[in-house]
């Protein structure tokens, strides 16, 4: 069985849609685990088939995409030396990945000294996917160059130039609750301050490529899932969100580190399954449609409701 997820992302027994962004130290945006090398090689995968469905990095967006490698790779190479290394001499970078068995020169500014744009280039040595967003000069922030692939639903075709606003309008509830909230915290986000937020979904898969593209491959999953069954096939799937504005610039970096784990592997913690459970009673029909969780949720409700018994009030 996969281990149990490394967060849970419920302090109470209601549903409330809120920001809950904390500060966060700079050198914990990428974070690793035992799961690097498949994600990686997943990622590459992915690439492979479709670059331009997963990976949007317009030549206007050079200068953030090159702010994000001085953001990252002096961060990375502090907090997890053991992977990488990072010498500096004069206008020469060198990269070195030990986890990929790789080592790259490049001048910060130089399109030509790297393999393929910056963002993608760093994009595929993180298990992160990443996002640019840019303000523009009416203030909106607008969602400008990426990495995804691994999205919970959604791709950067239906995305790109939108403001935070917009890119959210499927979300039901958002722009009403917290919109405002978002966009504030956005605004008003400062260099070396960081802050970091967890989003969760229940999906019937532990598929990581969630994309719209796939879901003829994926959506068929959903189907099945009973009481018996739920435990094993029903994923708490979680995002570790972080938002840096990149240095000198109005952009801000977006990382989305995306880990998943069946139910089950949270029975051994009754309370936290009784804790969904009395969650999932409070959400909103439409929030449970929008989360994919209407098909099967009877079939959820009553399996938390048997394995967290020996703590019902």
């Amino acid at each position: 069985m996969m281990d149990p997820p490394p967060h849970f992302p419920f302090d109470r027994d209601t549903h409330e849609m809120k920001m809950d962004a904390a500060a966060l130290s700079p050198d914990r945006l990428i974070e690793l685990d035992s799961r690097y090398a498949e994600e990686i090689a997943l990622k590459r995968d992915i690439l492979a088939q479709d670059r331009r469905y997963y990976c949007h990095t317009p030549e206007s967006t050079l200068p953030l995409q090159w702010k994000t490698l001085e953001l990252l790779l002096p961060s990375m190479a502090r907090h997890h030396p053991q992977a990488f290394a990072l010498e500096i001499h004069g206008d020469r970078w060198t990269w070195t990945n030990r986890l990929l068995s790789t080592r790259a020169t490049f001048t910060p500014g130089d399109p030509d000294t790297l393999p393929c744009p910056p963002l993608e280039w760093i994009g595929r040595q993180v298990q992160e996917d990443l996002l640019l967003m840019d303000e523009r000069d009416d203030g909106e922030m607008v969602l400008v160059a990426g990495l995804l692939c691994f999205a919970a639903k959604w791709c950067l075709d239906d995305k790109i130039g939108l403001p935070l606003l917009n890119i959210h309008d499927p979300v039901p509830g958002f722009r009403k609750r917290v919109g405002r909230p978002a966009d504030l915290m956005m605004r008003r986000l400062k260099p070396s301050r960081p802050v970091g937020r967890w989003n969760w979904s229940i999906a019937p898969t532990d598929r990581l490529n969630l994309s719209p593209a796939t879901a003829h491959e994926w959506s068929p999953a959903g189907q099945g899932i009973t009481p018996e069954n739920a435990g094993e096939r029903c994923h708490l799937r979680l995002e570790r969100q972080t938002l840096s504005r990149l240095p000198d610039t109005r952009g801000i970096l977006f990382t989305i580190l995306t880990y998943r784990a069946p139910l089950a592997t949270l029975e051994a913690e009754p309370e936290k399954l009784l804790r969904l459970y009395r969650v999932l009673q409070s959400l909103p029909p439409e929030l449970a449609a929008y989360k994919g969780i209407a098909p099967y949720r009877d079939a959820l409700m009553t399996y938390l409701e048997a394995t967290s018994s020996e703590d019902w009030p």
